[in-house]
C-alpha cells in the first residue's frame, strides 16, 4: 500500500514540476541540481496517509529547494569571505578526524582499572582540591506508624545502638514504614531531609552536631533519628564520599598522559623516519 501512494505521489509531482526528456526520474530541480525519486525513497514514513504523504513530499521538496536557493545565494554574495570559511571547514574535518583518532587509542589502550591503593594515594596528594559544598552527616532512623504494636518497647531498642537491638529491629523492619540503621556512611543533608520532614523545621546549626538524638512525630508517625558525626561546609570531603569523583579524575588524568604519549611517540617516529623536518 505505500508502494502504491508513492508511486502516485512521483507521477503528480512529476507532471506539476519537470518536463520528463529534461530530467527522467527528478522530482524538482534548482539550477542544474536535481532532486530524484531516489532520494525520497528511504525518507518517506510508511504509515502516512495519502494526504499525509503529499504534504510530507511537498515540504521535503520546497525545504530542499530553499536549502539549494540559500546555497547559491551564500556562495554568491560571500565570495570574498569563501577562503575563510574553506579554511573553517578544512579545519573542522581535520579537527573531527583528529578526535576520532584519540578516541580510538583512549578505547583500545587507557587502563581503566583503579585499586584502592590507586585512589588512596590520589586522595592522599590531592587532599586539599576536595572541599564540601554542601554539609555531610551519618546517621541513623527509624519511622513508623502511631498505631504500631510496643511502640516503647522499639525506641528503647533504637535508642540502644548495639549489634543485639538493630538484629532485633531488623527482625520487626516490615512493622516500619522505613528505617535505615547503618550509620558508617557519609550522606547529603538533603538526603536526612528527605528521610526525616519534620528536620525542615528546626534550625541547623541546632540539628547538626555530633552525637545529636531526635524524636518528633506528626500525623503520619514516629520520627526516631539519631546523628553521629556532621561535616560542614568547606571541610575536606571524606575519602569515601570523594571515590566516584577521585575515579573519574584518575581517568582523566591517565587519558591525557596517554594522548600526549601517542603524540610525543607519533612525533618521534616521523623524525626518526625523516618524515617530519623543521628548517
Amino acid at each position: 500500500m505505500h508502494k502504491y501512494w508513492y508511486y502516485i505521489l512521483v507521477v503528480m509531482v512529476l507532471t506539476s514540476c519537470l518536463k520528463k526528456e529534461e530530467s527522467t526520474g527528478a522530482l524538482a530541480r534548482v539550477g542544474d541540481q536535481y532532486l530524484y525519486e531516489e532520494d525520497l525513497k528511504e525518507i518517506l514514513p510508511a504509515d502516512l496517509s495519502k494526504e499525509d504523504s503529499i504534504l510530507f513530499v511537498k515540504d521535503f521538496i520546497n525545504k530542499w529547494a530553499q536549502h539549494k536557493l540559500l546555497l547559491e545565494k551564500a556562495l554568491l554574495n560571500l565570495k570574498e569571505d569563501q577562503q575563510e570559511i574553506d579554511a573553517l571547514v578544512a579545519q573542522y574535518h581535520e579537527d573531527l578526524l583528529i578526535n576520532k583518532y584519540k578516541e580510538a587509542v583512549v578505547e583500545q589502550d587507557l587502563d581503566t582499572v583503579i585499586t584502592e591503593d590507586d585512589i588512596e594515594k590520589f586522595y592522599g596528594q590531592n587532599k586539599d582540591i576536595f572541599k564540601l559544598n554542601e554539609e555531610l552527616v551519618k546517621f541513623r532512623y527509624l519511622y513508623f506508624g502511631k498505631d504500631i504494636l510496643n511502640p516503647k518497647e522499639f525506641i528503647k531498642l533504637f535508642r540502644s545502638d548495639n549489634y543485639e537491638s538493630d538484629t532485633l529491629l531488623m527482625k520487626n523492619g516490615l512493622q516500619f514504614k522505613s528505617f535505615n540503621l547503618n550509620d558508617s556512611i557519609w550522606v547529603r543533608y538533603e538526603e536526612l531531609l528527605a528521610k526525616a520532614p519534620f528536620f525542615r523545621g528546626i534550625d541547623k546549626d541546632r540539628l547538626l552536631k555530633k552525637n545529636n538524638s531526635f524524636q518528633n512525630e506528626d500525623s503520619t508517625g514516629i520520627y526516631l533519628v539519631d546523628i553521629k558525626d556532621v561535616l560542614l561546609r568547606n571541610e575536606t570531603a571524606p575519602e569515601s564520599y570523594a571515590k566516584e569523583t577521585i575515579k573519574q579524575m584518575i581517568l582523566h588524568k591517565r587519558k591525557l598522559e596517554l594522548l600526549k604519549k601517542v603524540e610525543k611517540t607519533i612525533t618521534e617516529d616521523a623524525i626518526e623516519n625523516r618524515e617530519f623536518q623543521t628548517y
